[in-house]
C-alpha cells in the first residue's frame, strides 16, 4: 500500500514538473511573424526559429493552407490558430515536444513511428526541414507576366478591410481593395516580387512572393496597431494612425474605428465627431455631430450605414453621433467632388462599413462610461458565417446631469420695446428646468459565405432619441401684471429616430469583375412639441391657462434597391458602372395652438437612376476618373444629369496635385424653418419642382501634397455654386394663418469658397496634426435681401491643433479648437397692433438676415488611455480619462427668445463647460 502511495506520489510530482515545463514554454515562447503558406512550412518555420521540437503528420500538414500574420503571440495562441484553421489539435509533452495531432491517440502513434524509425524528434524535424527546402520548387513556376487577386483582412478576427492599398513594390502597379476586401493586380513581372500592403490604422506588411501559389486567391492579415508594439522599420509609407488622406484620392478622409479611443471625447468614441478635427469639417457645432463640410449642412451630406441611408445622424441634442463605434469597421468621408457612385446630395458623402463579427472565435466586451454604456457580441456561425451583435443605451449618471444641466445656466436678458406699447426692461428672468432624456440604439449583422466566389450579408440598425426640455420661466417683477402674475410653463419634448436595414449579395465573378447588389429600407420620424402655458387672471379674477406653440410631425420611408459593379480591365483601366432605384414617402406636420395647421404634407417621389465611371493611369504618374451619373425624377419628370471629373498627377514620389469637379443635384432636403423666436429647426420634404426646386451644386477642387515616411503637408482649395435653396419662414406675413404648403417655402441661391491647410506628423512617438480652414458660406434669398448675406453656417475661420504622445501602454492626447462665431438673426423689439376686429396681435421687429454674430467659439480638450494589456501581450481593452473644455470657456449655442407684456427676454443656450469624463472598455477576448 505504502508502494503505491509513493509511486502516485512520484508520478505526481513528474506530471507536475512537466506541467510546469509545459507553460514556462507556452510563456516564454513568443511569436511574430507572418506566413501565407501551407501549414507544414509555418511548423518548420517555428522549429527552426524557436528551437521547438514538433511532431506532426507532414501529409496531412501540407494540404493545409495557412495565411495568418502573428505579433508579440504567445506560441499556444499560434498553435490554436493554425490548429482551429487545420481541424486538428496540438498535445504538449512532459519533455515539452509539441505534437500536432487529429485525437490523443494520435500522440502514442507519432511517438511509436519516432521510436521504430529511431530518430529523436527533434532529428527528424531537421530532416523534414531539409526536405522541405529541397522541395520548395513544388510550387508552379511562372515565367512570364501573372495575375494575382486576394482580399485583405484583419488579422485577429477575419473580417475584410476595404480601401486597403495594395501595390507592387519598385513598380507602379497599384490596388485599392474594394467594399468587401478584394483585389486584383495584374501584369506582375514574372521575377521575384515583393507585395506592401497598408490600412489606415494596421501595420503595413511586406510579402514575398517567392513561395507563393500565385494561381490561388491570396488572403493577407494585417495587425491593429498598438501601442505596446516596437515601432518596426518597414520600407514605404507607414499607415497606423487614426486619420489617413489617400494622395491618389481628392477629399477622401479615411478614419481607424480601433485608434479612436486615444483622442479626447465627451462620453465616448465617437466616429462622426472624429472627422471634426480634420480640415474643411466644421467643429464648432457641438451640438450636432452631423458633418458641416466645406459650408455644407448636414442634410448635404448623404450618410450609408451599410449601404442603407441614415437621415438623423445625432443622438442627446446632437452630442453624440448615432453610430456605435463597436459595429463600425470602416469610415470615409468624401468632402467633394466625389464618384459618380454616390448623388442625391450637394456637399459630401459618408459611407459607413458595419462590423462583420468574428471569423475565428467568439468574442464580447463593451464601453462604460459617465453617459452610457453599450456592448457587443461577435461570433462565428457554423463554418462560413459570422454574427455581430451591438447595443447601447444612456443612462442619468452624472456626466448626464451635467450635459443636460447646461439648459438650466442660460444667461437671461429682457430687451425693452422700441415700438407702440413698449416700455424699458431690464434683465433677471430665470428658467428652472428637470430635463428627463435618454438615447438607445442596436445592431445586428449577419454575414455568410457560399462557397468562395459569394457572400450575403444582412445588416439592420434601429435608434431612438426621447428628449424632455421642459422647464418654467420666473419673470422678473418688473414683468408681471395684474392680469400676468407668473412666468410661463414651457413644453419641450422630442422625440426622433432612425430604422435601417439591408440586404447585400456580393459575388466575385471571376478575377477581374465583381458585383454588389443590395436591397434597403430607410425611415425616419420626429415629433416635436414646443408649447408655453401661462396663467392669466381676468377682470373678474377668475385665472385662467393660455397655451400657444407648435406642434411638428415627420416621417419619411426610403425602400431602395441598387447593384454596383466593377471590372479590372488591366492595372490602367477600372470600369465602374450600376443602377438605382428608390421610392420615399414623406408626411410633415405643422400646428399652432393645437387648432391651425399651417403644413399638412403627404408627397411621394420615386428616382431611377444610371451611371458609369472609369479610372485610367495612362503612365505611371497620373490618374483621371472621370463618369456621369443620371437621374430621372418622377416629380418634374426630368432627367438630370451629372458629370464628374477628378485627376491626380505624381510630381515626385511625395509630391501631388490634383483636381475634381462634376455636378450634384438634390431631390430631398432638409428645409430650414426659421424660427426666430426658438431657433431655427429643421424638417425633411420632396422637391416638386417648384415651390420646392431640384437643389444642384457645382464643385471645383484643386490641391497638392507632400508626403514622407513621417510628415504630410496637404494644401486644398474649393468653390462650390448652390442653385435652388429653399427655406421655411413665416417672419414676412406676420402671424397670418395659412392651411397652403407653397406659401411659406422661398428660394434661394448661394456659394462657398476656402482653402485649407494641413500638417500632420504621422508616425513616432508623438503624433498629431494643425490646421487651419478660411471659409466663406453666403445665400441670397429675394424674400430676405437683395444681397447675398452670411449662412448659418459660415465660419470664416477655424484652427485645430491635435496632439498624442505614446508612452509604454499610456497615449496622452490634447486637442485645441478656435472658430469664428457664427451669425445669426435676433429680434430688436416687439409692438403691439390692433386689428380691425379689435384684436391686439403683437409682432416683431428683426434685425437683418444674419446680420449679427455669436462670439468665437474656442475650447481645450485633453484626455489620457492606459491600454490593459494582457501577460501574453494581448490586448483587452483600455481605460480612458478625459477633460472636455479644461479651462470652462462659455460658448454660445444659440439665442432663445420670449415675448411677454411686449419685452423680448432673450436667452443664451450654452455649450458644455468644463466636463469631466471616464470611460472604461473590455473585451473577453
Amino acid at each position: 500500500m505504502v508502494r503505491k502511495l509513493l509511486t502516485s506520489i512520484f508520478l505526481c510530482v513528474l506530471t507536475c514538473s512537466g506541467l510546469q515545463a509545459q507553460q514556462r514554454l507556452l510563456s516564454k515562447v513568443i511569436v511574430n511573424g507572418f506566413y501565407t503558406t501551407s501549414m507544414n512550412f509555418v511548423l518548420d518555420s517555428l522549429m527552426s526559429k524557436y528551437k521547438l521540437k514538433i511532431v506532426y503528420d507532414r501529409e496531412q500538414a501540407s494540404r493545409v493552407g495557412i495565411s495568418e500574420r502573428f505579433v508579440e503571440e504567445p506560441i499556444n495562441g499560434a498553435l490554436k490558430t493554425l490548429c482551429r484553421q487545420a481541424d486538428m489539435h496540438y498535445w504538449v509533452d512532459a519533455d515539452t515536444t509539441i505534437y500536432i495531432v487529429k485525437s490523443q491517440e494520435d500522440v502514442r502513434l507519432l511517438k511509436k513511428k519516432a521510436a521504430l524509425d529511431n530518430v529523436h524528434p527533434e532529428v527528424r524535424s531537421m530532416r523534414v526541414r531539409t526536405e522541405t527546402v529541397a522541395n520548395s520548387e513544388v510550387i508552379p513556376k511562372v515565367d512570364k507576366a501573372f495575375r494575382l487577386s486576394g482580399r485583405i483582412v484583419d488579422q485577429i478576427s477575419g473580417e475584410s478591410l476595404p480601401g486597403a492599398v495594395v501595390s507592387v513594390e519598385r513598380n507602379n502597379i497599384r490596388a485599392t481593395t474594394n467594399a468587401d476586401g478584394y483585389f486584383t493586380l495584374a501584369n506582375i513581372p514574372s521575377d521575384t516580387c515583393v507585395i506592401s500592403t497598408s490600412y489606415v490604422g494596421y501595420i503595413p506588411d511586406r510579402l514575398s512572393l517567392k513561395h507563393v501559389d500565385v494561381s490561388q486567391k491570396m488572403i493577407i492579415g494585417l495587425s491593429v496597431a498598438r501601442n505596446s508594439l516596437e515601432e518596426v522599420e518597414i520600407k514605404g509609407k507607414r499607415n497606423d494612425g487614426i486619420m489617413s488622406t489617400d494622395k491618389r484620392k481628392v477629399s477622401v478622409l479615411q478614419i481607424s474605428p480601433a485608434k479612436l479611443a486615444e483622442l479626447p471625447n465627451l462620453g465616448e468614441k465617437d466616429i462622426m465627431r472624429s472627422f471634426q478635427l480634420m480640415p474643411g469639417v466644421s467643429a464648432s457645432n457641438e451640438s450636432s455631430s452631423g458633418a458641416y463640410v466645406r459650408g455644407g449642412t448636414p442634410d448635404q451630406n448623404l450618410v450609408l450605414f451599410d449601404g442603407f441611408t441614415v437621415y438623423q445622424v445625432d443622438h442627446l441634442y446632437g452630442f453624440f453621433s448615432a453610430f456605435n463605434s463597436n459595429a463600425v469597421k470602416d469610415v470615409q468621408l468624401f468632402k467633394g467632388g466625389f464618384s459618380a457612385k454616390y448623388g442625391g446630395r450637394l456637399s459630401s458623402v459618408t459611407d459607413i462599413t458595419g462590423k462583420e463579427g468574428n471569423q475565428k472565435d467568439w468574442n464580447i466586451g463593451g464601453d462604460l462610461s459617465l453617459l452610457s454604456a453599450n456592448i457587443y457580441l461577435e461570433s462565428p456561425v457554423m463554418k462560413s458565417g459570422t454574427l455581430l451583435l451591438a447595443a447601447r443605451k444612456s443612462y442619468q449618471g452624472p456626466l448626464y446631469n451635467k450635459l443636460f444641466n447646461q439648459f438650466n445656466k442660460t444667461t437671461t436678458t429682457a430687451t425693452p420695446n422700441a415700438g407702440p406699447g413698449g416700455g424699458r426692461g431690464f434683465g433677471g428672468a430665470t428658467a428652472v428646468s428637470t430635463p428627463s432624456s435618454y438615447f438607445y440604439d442596436l445592431n445586428a449583422k449577419y454575414t455568410v459565405n457560399i462557397g468562395e466566389k459569394d457572400l450575403l450579408s444582412w445588416s439592420i440598425y434601429q435608434g431612438d432619441d426621447d428628449l424632455d426640455n421642459s422647464r418654467d420661466i420666473t419673470l422678473p417683477s418688473f414683468l408681471t401684471t395684474s392680469t400676468v402674475s407668473s412666468g410661463p410653463s414651457i413644453t419641450d419634448k422630442t422625440t426622433y429616430g432612425n430604422l435601417g436595414s439591408s440586404l447585400k449579395w456580393s459575388r466575385r465573378w471571376n478575377n477581374k469583375l465583381y458585383s454588389n447588389t443590395l436591397a434597403s429600407y430607410s425611415t425616419y420620424h420626429s415629433d416635436r412639441n414646443r408649447s408655453n402655458t401661462m396663467s392669466v387672471t381676468n377682470s373678474d379674477g377668475i385665472a385662467t391657462e393660455v397655451t400657444s406653440g407648435t406642434i411638428e410631425q415627420n416621417k419619411l420611408q426610403d425602400w431602395s434597391i441598387k447593384s454596383d459593379w466593377e471590372y479590372q480591365a488591366s492595372n490602367k483601366l477600372k470600369i465602374l458602372f450600376g443602377g438605382y432605384g428608390s421610392a420615399q414617402d414623406v408626411i410633415y406636420k405643422y400646428s399652432q395652438n393645437d387648432t391651425s395647421t399651417l403644413i399638412d404634407q403627404n408627397r411621394k417621389a420615386s428616382v431611377v437612376t444610371g451611371y458609369a465611371e472609369a479610372e485610367y493611369s495612362p503612365v505611371e504618374k497620373l490618374q483621371f476618373k472621370g463618369g456621369i451619373r443620371s437621374t430621372f425624377y418622377d416629380q418634374t419628370k426630368r432627367l438630370y444629369y451629372e458629370p464628374r471629373f477628378s485627376g491626380s498627377y505624381l510630381l515626385t514620389d511625395r509630391f501631388t496635385i490634383n483636381a475634381a469637379t462634376g455636378r450634384f443635384y438634390q431631390f430631398m432636403n432638409r428645409v430650414v424653418r426659421e424660427d426666430i423666436l426658438s431657433g431655427s429647426k429643421d424638417f425633411w420634404v420632396l422637391a416638386n419642382g417648384t415651390t420646392i426646386p431640384v437643389g444642384s451644386a457645382d464643385h471645383y477642387i484643386m490641391g497638392f501634397s507632400y508626403e514622407t515616411d513621417k510628415y504630410l503637408f496637404d494644401v486644398e482649395g474649393y468653390y462650390k455654386n448652390l442653385n435652388d435653396l429653399t427655406e421655411y419662414s413665416q417672419r414676412t406675413t406676420g402671424n397670418r394663418r395659412s392651411s397652403t404648403l407653397e406659401e411659406h417655402f422661398y428660394n434661394g441661391r448661394g456659394y462657398t469658397s476656402g482653402v485649407e491647410f494641413l500638417a500632420q506628423k504621422k508616425a513616432g512617438k508623438y503624433t498629431g496634426w494643425v490646421s487651419y480652414t478660411m471659409a466663406i458660406a453666403r445665400n441670397q434669398f429675394d424674400a430676405y435681401s437683395a444681397d447675398y448675406y452670411s449662412a448659418n453656417q459660415d465660419a470664416r475661420n477655424e484652427f485645430k491643433s491635435v496632439n498624442m504622445y505614446k508612452w509604454n501602454n499610456w497615449t496622452f492626447s490634447a486637442t485645441w479648437i478656435y472658430a469664428s462665431g457664427k451669425p445669426y438673426t435676433a429680434p430688436v423689439a416687439s409692438y403691439t397692433v390692433d386689428n380691425v376686429s379689435g384684436n391686439a396681435r403683437t409682432y416683431l421687429t428683426i434685425s437683418g438676415k444674419n446680420t449679427e454674430r455669436m462670439p468665437a467659439y474656442h475650447r481645450l480638450d485633453l484626455a489620457a488611455t492606459l491600454d490593459l494589456i494582457k501577460v501574453d501581450s494581448r490586448k483587452t481593452g483600455s481605460i480612458s480619462f478625459s477633460l472636455f473644455n479644461v479651462y470652462n470657456h462659455t460658448n454660445i449655442w444659440y439665442k432663445e427668445y420670449t415675448i411677454y407684456n411686449n419685452q423680448v427676454i432673450t436667452s443664451n443656450i450654452n455649450y458644455l463647460g468644463l466636463t469631466p469624463n471616464i470611460t472604461l472598455s473590455l473585451k473577453w477576448k
